[in-house]
């Protein structure tokens, strides 16, 4: 059970990672995460990968920036992370 809960949670969990590792994201930010997430209907994996582009390139959150990559990734045919940083890629926002 605690299993499957991870994995409906993912974003979650990642975002308690980041405030961990010390990375304080602010309750509006969040907020704005989970209202990007909601309104591309994008799966955690994506709203992740978005998250991190963002926090990546910006050094801090950047709402409109991650919406931006968050809509790229949604509204595209990638269907795992190797085809997502492929497009990334091709867009100049990967970094490893």
């Amino acid at each position: 059970m605690t299993l499957e809960i991870g994995k409906r949670n993912k974003l979650g969990y990642f975002i308690e990672d980041l405030w961990t590792q010390g990375f304080k994201l602010t309750d509006e930010n969040i907020r704005f995460i989970y209202l990007g997430k909601n309104s591309t209907n994008a799966e955690d994996w994506k709203v992740i990968k978005a998250l991190k582009v963002t926090l990546q390139l910006k050094v801090e959150f950047d709402g409109s920036f991650y919406l931006s990559v968050l809509e790229l990734l949604a509204h595209s045919t990638v269907r795992d992370a190797g085809e997502a940083n492929h497009l990334l890629r091709e867009k100049g926002l990967y970094i490893k």
